[in-house]
């Protein structure tokens, strides 16, 4: 009988703490893959006192015998990724008897770079945040039907089809009146390309689906469910599909090949970069908050905007991603609060919604509804039965909410930092 691929998804805009878990749920499964976004998105690990960010390579890369796929959807940037490979080998762990990579992932080009950069400066103040690592504009490509997939670095006229590619960007940066070097980073580029050669380069779908035969695999999301192209806080989103659907078009499965969907969020919420955020605080709090958790973005460096949970946009997330579990993080960054507030219906336009609406630039009032803290230090608990009340009363609510149930908890950022109920 064939397995099941699970899934680990983000439910807010990204930062969740998907890299740890994954890493912790990683021990269960044989394969770990990736099935979207770009390097402009770090998942951060810990454990053993040291600390990690991985950005294109699975987080299964920790575990010992795993193979860990770089999936279709996903877009590759050579020259991160070599970076990345000589970070880990700086640490004992070559990555490359575990990483396969499918052909399809397309390639960022360093022109795409550029052409991000020349964007977001056009856009002036209507610019999305983009983190300029050349995702948009590869993925543009990739739907216009122009890009450049890995396999492609293995045809004899591959050096054709790059050159006709880049003049295509650099009239595109010409039009936009910005100017720039057009060989940036092109050598390095192309040294970086015979370093992927050296991978096991793979049909991914077959290789997936041959592999859910025997053993079940754990697939990654990158960034976060309000960040999808189709039902996120659209245009402040990424540009590939972030929800569970991510997952089969992603690595070329079925629907009914999926199995558990994790979904994680964080007890209270985040975003980097420009877009709508309902439950954003501007106070003391907000900056309370990012200190206590650390909100700083793990590639980017860049602070983290800091609210408290947004339960409507959590549950819209939930019904899209179909989850079955969820997991909740940084609950001990709120231990030192009096009262924990939670966004629980919207009021648009005078009227009280527990929808997320269509246009959720408009403008939003959060209707909270008030906790007492629990003033206890959770970060040494790890038995559910240590947990203060209040707090459990607080998770209580959650699942009533959500309809779905609380099953992990994490308490800090080491593996061992983690309560299973």
């Amino acid at each position: 009988m064939s397995k099941k691929l699970d899934v680990v998804l983000g439910l807010q805009w990204g930062d969740e703490g998907k890299g740890k878990i994954v890493d912790v749920l990683a021990a269960r499964y044989p394969a770990v893959a990736r099935f979207q976004g770009g390097p402009n998105a770090g998942h951060s690990l810990q454990f053993d006192g040291h600390s990690f960010v991985v950005r294109s390579i699975p987080s299964g890369i920790f575990r010992e015998g795993s193979t860990n796929i770089i999936g279709s959807g996903v877009v590759l940037d050579p020259v991160t990724f070599r970076e990345e490979c000589e970070h880990l080998k700086a640490v004992g762990i070559d990555p490359q008897p575990k990483l396969v990579i499918s052909k399809k992932a397309h390639l960022i080009l360093p022109t795409h770079r550029l052409l991000d950069a020349a964007q977001e400066a056009a856009a002036g103040k209507g610019k999305i945040g983009s983190t300029l690592k050349g995702i948009g504009p590869t993925y543009t490509d990739k739907v216009g039907r122009h890009g450049l997939r890995v396999g492609d670095i293995l045809a004899p006229d591959f050096a054709a089809r790059f050159a006709r590619l880049k003049d295509r960007h650099l009239q595109q940066i010409a039009d936009l009146h910005f100017e720039c070097d057009p060989d940036e980073g092109e050598a390095q580029w192309m040294e970086a390309l015979e370093y992927l050669k050296t991978f096991r380069l793979v049909d991914c779908e077959y290789f997936v689906n041959r592999f859910l035969e025997e053993q079940p695999i754990l697939a990654e999301g990158a960034q976060g469910s309000m960040l999808d192209v189709d039902f996120g806080s659209y245009p402040f989103v990424t540009s590939s599909s972030t929800t569970v659907g991510g997952v089969c078009t992603g690595l070329g499965v079925a629907p009914g090949r999926i199995g558990r969907v994790w979904g994680i969020f964080k007890a209270y919420c985040t975003r980097v970069g420009s877009g709508p955020f309902p439950t954003e605080l501007f106070d003391e709090t907000g900056e309370e908050i990012r200190r206590v958790g650390h909100e700083f973005g793990a590639v980017t460096g860049r602070p983290r905007r800091c609210g408290w949970l947004d339960l409507v946009a959590l549950k819209y997330t939930v019904m899209l991603d179909g989850v079955t579990d969820l997991i909740m993080m940084k609950a001990d960054c709120l231990d030192g609060f009096d009262t924990i507030r939670v966004c629980t219906a919207y009021k648009v336009d005078g009227q009280v919604t527990d929808q997320v609406p269509f246009d959720i630039a408009a403008p939003i009032e959060p209707v909270y509804t008030d906790f007492p803290g629990w003033k206890t230090d959770l970060s040494g608990i790890r038995a559910e039965k240590d947990l203060p009340k209040a707090f459990t009363d607080y998770v209580k609510f959650m699942e009533d909410y959500l309809g779905v149930p609380v099953r992990i908890i994490s308490l800090g950022p080491d593996r061992e930092a983690t309560i299973e109920r």
